[in-house]
């Protein structure tokens, strides 16, 4: 065999093309949905379904600046586009294992964005459900296969949907919060409290089998600890107030990265 033959990347396959522009088309799509989502196109979110999912809306709602984080996961997404379009990329086993689930959480973001422009939000919470179960899966398969064996791939690859799913687990619980209070639950009483208390809880467990399945993923863990923080600032310094509340966002913000750097010791 010689050096060539060595060296030179299997051909694209139909399948590669087909994914590669698959993922291309839920890159734009996502954009447009990013234009909804900021009032460029249509309402912005924290204006769309009647207040529900702004920054002041209920307990569990992290403070405004906690959503720039949304710039570092779009450029990531664009990133993850254009990489696997690279010709050492379309073949890869990360391209080939994640595409697919890439483009689908991309079509789902897109659609949450959509569907709070209607005033859906049990619709909503449906689909930001399904879009946490989507990253799970795609950084399960990273997990499961080889670590990234370049700068370039931890970053685009690892860094782009470890932040994605830290910063939607925890968008989640805000989800659900604000459909249930949109319904009618009152959250101003210690009983509100305590029950966000527990849904603050439950990120840390979520963040625990995380690590546990997939090992230290510090994107994952800096995205979940920030969205964690910032309710933990809105609870302590905004409305609605609650010094119980944000110091349990404070412990858990702590907690989710105490829990990965002990996993990445143990490694």
């Amino acid at each position: 065999m010689t050096v060539t033959e060595r060296t030179t990347a299997p051909a694209p396959t139909g399948a590669d093309r087909g994914r590669q522009v698959g993922v291309t088309v839920a890159e734009v799509l996502c954009l447009y949905g990013t234009l909804v989502g900021v009032g460029v196109v249509g309402t912005s979110v924290e204006s769309s379904s009647g207040g529900a999912l702004s920054a002041d809306a209920t307990l569990l709602a992290p403070l405004g600046p906690a959503f720039s984080i949304w710039s570092v996961i779009y450029a990531g997404l664009a990133a993850y586009t254009i990489w696997q379009w690279l010709p050492s990329s379309a073949t890869d086993a990360r391209a080939r294992s994640t595409g697919w689930l890439a483009a689908a959480s991309m079509l789902l973001n897109a659609g949450w964005l959509l569907v709070t422009q209607q005033g859906w939000l049990w619709a909503s919470v449906v689909v930001i459900l399904a879009l946490v179960v989507v990253l799970g899966l795609l950084v399960q398969r990273l997990a499961d296969l080889d670590p990234a064996p370049s700068l370039l791939q931890r970053v685009v690859v690892d860094g782009t949907f470890g932040l994605y799913l830290g910063w939607v687990s925890v968008a989640t619980c805000a989800n659900i919060t604000a459909t249930l209070v949109a319904e009618g639950v009152d959250s101003s009483t210690l009983v509100g409290e305590l029950v966000a208390a527990l849904v603050i809880a439950v990120v840390v467990g979520v963040a625990a089998v995380v690590v546990a399945r997939t090992g230290p993923r510090w994107a994952f863990a800096l995205a979940a600890a920030w969205g964690l923080a910032w309710i933990a600032v809105g609870r302590l310094t905004d409305e609605p107030a609650s010094t119980l509340v944000g110091i349990v966002a404070a412990v858990a913000a702590a907690a989710v990265l105490a829990l990965t750097a002990r996993a990445a010791v143990r490694d």
